[in-house]
């Protein structure tokens, strides 16, 4: 039997990997480190994979400087502050809500406490116990208890339930906080989706969130998990709404790359079909994100979420001059899909980063040729 298993990994290695590492028609071929023909991706002006930040997709630098006082000092009002301070209706405070409960998250797992030790994420606790009234500290405590359940808990069990159904109050009372803030209601889709919400009272909490901020891509694509094959809804059903999404999106918004998204959460576990990335599904996806990228405002706070994406499928399909124009935009940051998926996402980011290069290479592109 663990012959067979072996024999199988081998013959998935070298249907998957080894067809981009070594296509003959784009001239690559693996070589040593080091290599006078190897691929060096720091020509490019790249940063070395231990420099990634895997925290974020993109440079929020407001965020990490008040992440790295509150995290210093343990003190939530500069967390506060800036909440405050930032739109209730934009993507920027729904990717700042998760980046505060992702760090009192991250700090609870690394010091979850004992009799003579702090556990971490204590200014969150602080943050509700001093203010309650705060719409901030309300919605960010919301996110902490959710992701708290996905982290540490098995959805389907007791514990997770328990959890989930305290996030669920944790939403409520967020929302009555801000009426208009649709934050509080973009958290509740996790819960929606890992309580099994019905159709009809997922349908009705995506109307409160249409009301507050009908072209909210984070929002949207919270939604899209909900619909897929491997939750509560299909494949069909989910590319129907990320083709709809994308028919009303507006100009300049970012909903157009909804159905690039929804072919990724579909993909096979094992793709066992060369030339699935040229196919049509994929190429319209990809030609639909890249027009939502052109179109986008640069300071769009979901545009490097798309860039992400894309990078991943134009170096599946060996679109390399554009995988590497993708990559002159986001590279520094790697906290997106799909490097987030993997236990070390800056070393993923980077094997696609090399191919991206060796692949723009091997057709005769070089650090001079790319346009920057």
């Amino acid at each position: 039997m663990e012959i067979l298993w072996v024999l199988m990994a081998l013959a998935m290695f070298s249907l998957v990997l080894l067809p981009v590492l070594m296509r003959r028609r784009a001239g690559i071929q693996q070589v040593a480190p080091g290599d006078p023909d190897a691929a060096d991706p720091a020509d490019y002006g790249f940063l070395r994979q231990e420099e990634l930040d895997i925290r974020m997709p993109g440079p929020d630098h407001d965020l990490l400087d008040v992440l790295d006082l509150v995290q210093r000092t343990q003190d939530y009002r500069a967390a506060s502050q800036l909440l405050a301070g930032t739109e209730s209706d934009g993507e920027r405070r729904w990717q700042r809500v998760q980046a505060f409960a992702g760090a009192a998250s991250l700090e609870l797992q690394q010091r979850p406490g004992g009799v003579s030790e702090t556990p971490g994420g204590q200014w969150l606790r602080v943050w509700r116990a001093e203010a309650p009234k705060d719409a901030g500290g309300g919605a960010v405590h919301a996110e902490f208890l959710v992701q708290q359940a996905w982290r540490t808990s098995t959805p389907g069990t007791d514990e997770f339930r328990i959890i989930m159904e305290e996030a669920r109050s944790a939403c409520a009372e967020a929302a009555l906080l801000a009426p208009g803030d649709p934050v509080p209601y973009i958290v509740e889709l996790s819960v929606a989706r890992g309580l099994s919400y019905p159709q009809p009272e997922f349908e009705q909490l995506w109307l409160k969130i249409l009301d507050r901020a009908p072209s909210h891509m984070g929002a949207h694509l919270a939604a899209l998990h909900y619909w897929c094959e491997k939750w509560h809804g299909s494949r069909d059903v989910a590319y129907s709404f990320a083709e709809a999404a994308a028919a009303r999106a507006p100009q300049g918004s970012l909903l157009a790359a909804m159905p690039l998204f929804a072919v990724f959460e579909h993909l096979p576990e094992v793709n066992l079909v060369r030339s699935f990335y040229q196919s049509e599904v994929v190429t319209k996806a990809v030609h639909g994100a890249l027009f939502a990228v052109h179109a986008a405002r640069p300071d769009d706070p979901m545009l490097a979420h798309v860039r992400h994406l894309l990078v991943f499928f134009l170096v599946r399909s060996e679109r390399w001059a554009e995988a590497m124009d993708q990559l002159l935009h986001v590279d520094g940051h790697v906290g997106a899909l799909p490097w987030t998926l993997t236990a070390d996402p800056a070393s993923d980011y980077a094997i696609y980063r090399a191919l991206a290069v060796a692949g723009y290479e091997a057709n005769g592109g070089s650090a001079a040729t790319l346009p920057h």
